[in-house]
C-alpha cells in the first residue's frame, strides 16, 4: 500500500488550464474515486498521477518517493513508478494469449520463469479465469477481457492501481458484477486505488472516498454517504442524482432546518441546511424524486403541495411522475408496492404530495452561484 500526496498540481494544454493548483491526499490502502462530467479534469489528474502526462507545475509523492517535482525538474516515467493501470479500452495485446498478457509485466520486472508462471496462475484464479490461460484474448467477451486487464495490472503487486473508467464499455449487469470484483481485489491485495468515473452510482458503490471535480478543481471531497445525503453545492447535488434543484429564498430557520420559498411559486419546502443561512438569504432547495411521497393528508405546511400529473413512466418496481405545481415541473418517484394495481397515477390526476424534510437539502446560493453554468445532466432547475 502507498500513500499519495499531491501539491499545487496544474496542467495546461497550450493556453488552456485543465487543472488549477490541485492539492490532494490519498491514504495508503484507500479506494478513492474522481467523479465528474467529461472535461472536469478527472482523467488528466489520473494520467498525471500515473506518469502518462507531465504536469505543468506541482509535486507528487508516492510513499517515500518524489515522482514529480517541477521546481526541481523531477519526473519519474510511468514504467518506473511501480503502479498498475486498468484502461477503459482494456489495452490488451491482441497477439498474446491470456497467460502472456498477464505475465508480461512480470517479464519486464525480470521475475524468474517459475515465479512468473506461479504469479500468473494466482492472478487468473483471483479473477476467475484459471481455465482460460491459453486462450487468445481476442476470443474473450468484454467482461472477460476486463478481468484479464485487472489480473495484469495486479500481477506485479504494485502499491497503487489506477482505473480509467474501466467499466464504461460493459452492460449494466456486467458493470455491477465487475465493480464488485474490482472492490474485492482491492481488499484482497490491499492496494491503494484511484478510480475515475462519471457514474455516481458506481462511485458510491466502490469508494471509501469520492472527490467531485469541476473545471479542473475539487468542489467537494468526502465519504459516499456524505456526498449522497449532504451535497454542498447545486453542482454536486445535480451530479449525485438530486432530480429537483430549485432556487428560492429562505423564509424561516429553526434548529438547522430552513424553509425555502421557491421562486415564482407559492411552494415552500423545508430541508436541512448544509451551511449557515438566514431569513432572506438566497438558497436552493434540493431533493430526490424518491423523497417525495403521495399522501391523503390535506394539512398545509412546508413541503406539502397539490400537483397535477403531467407524465407517468412505469418502471415495474416504481413509477416516475412528472408533476406540475404552480407551473413548475417536479419529478416524483413512487414505489409500486405503495400502490394498488389499479391505482397507478395517470396524466391529469391531481394528487397531494409531501417532501421529507430530513432528506431535502438547503444549499446557500453563495456556495453554488457558479454551478448553473456547469450543470450538464437532467436535474430540474428553474430559470433564474
Amino acid at each position: 500500500m502507498t500513500e499519495v500526496l499531491v501539491s499545487g498540481l496544474t496542467k495546461r494544454y497550450g493556453g488552456k488550464s485543465a487543472l488549477h493548483g490541485l492539492d490532494l491526499t490519498i491514504g495508503s490502502g484507500e479506494f478513492v474515486t474522481l467523479l465528474g462530467p467529461s472535461g472536469c479534469g478527472k482523467t488528466t489528474t489520473l494520467r498525471c498521477l500515473a506518469g502518462l502526462e507531465r504536469p505543468t507545475t506541482g509535486r507528487i509523492t508516492m510513499g517515500d518517493r518524489i515522482v514529480v517535482d517541477t521546481d526541481r525538474k523531477t519526473f519519474v516515467p510511468a514504467d518506473k513508478r511501480q503502479v498498475g493501470m486498468v484502461f477503459q479500452s482494456y489495452a490488451l495485446w491482441p497477439h498474446m494469449s491470456v497467460a502472456e498478457n498477464v505475465a508480461y509485466p512480470l517479464r519486464v520486472a525480470r521475475l524468474g520463469a517459475q515465479d512468473r508462471q506461479k504469479r500468473m496462475r494466482e492472478m487468473l484464479a483471483a479473477v476467475g479465469l484459471a481455465e482460460f490461460e491459453k486462450r487468445p484474448v481476442t476470443a474473450l467477451s468484454g467482461g472477460q477481457q476486463q478481468r484479464v486487464a485487472l489480473a495484469r495490472a495486479l500481477a506485479a503487486r504494485p502499491g497503487i492501481i489506477f482505473y480509467d473508467e474501466p467499466l464504461s464499455n460493459l452492460d449494466s449487469k456486467l458493470r455491477y458484477q465487475m465493480g464488485q470484483q474490482v472492490r474485492a481485489l482491492h481488499n484482497q491485495f490491499e492496494t491503494t486505488s484511484v478510480y475515475v468515473t462519471h457514474d455516481q452510482e458506481e462511485a458510491i458503490t466502490l469508494s471509501d472516498r469520492i472527490i467531485v471535480m469541476s473545471e479542473g478543481e475539487i468542489v467537494q471531497d468526502g465519504a459516499p454517504a456524505e456526498l449522497y445525503d449532504r451535497p454542498q453545492s447545486a453542482y454536486v447535488a445535480d451530479f449525485m442524482g438530486f432530480q429537483n434543484i430549485l432556487p428560492g429564498s429562505v423564509v424561516a430557520v429553526s434548529g438547522g432546518v430552513a424553509d425555502v420559498r421557491v421562486d415564482g411559486t407559492a411552494l415552500v419546502v423545508a430541508g436541512t441546511a448544509t451551511s449557515s443561512v438566514a431569513v432572506g438569504d438566497r438558497a436552493d432547495i434540493a431533493f430526490r424524486a424518491a423523497h417525495v411521497r403521495t399522501t391523503d393528508d390535506t394539512a398545509s405546511g412546508a413541503g406539502r403541495f397539490t400537483g397535477t400529473v403531467e407524465r407517468t413512466t412505469y418502471l415495474g418496481s416504481a413509477v416516475n411522475l412528472l408533476v406540475r405545481v404552480d407551473g413548475l415541473p417536479l419529478r416524483v418517484r413512487v414505489e409500486t408496492s405503495d400502490l394498488s394495481p389499479d391505482a397507478v397515477p395517470q396524466a391529469g390526476d391531481e394528487l397531494r404530495f409531501a417532501v421529507n424534510p430530513a432528506r431535502a437539502v438547503v444549499i446557500s446560493r453563495q456556495a453554488s452561484e457558479d454551478d448553473y453554468l456547469t450543470i450538464e445532466t437532467n436535474a430540474i432547475v428553474s430559470p433564474r
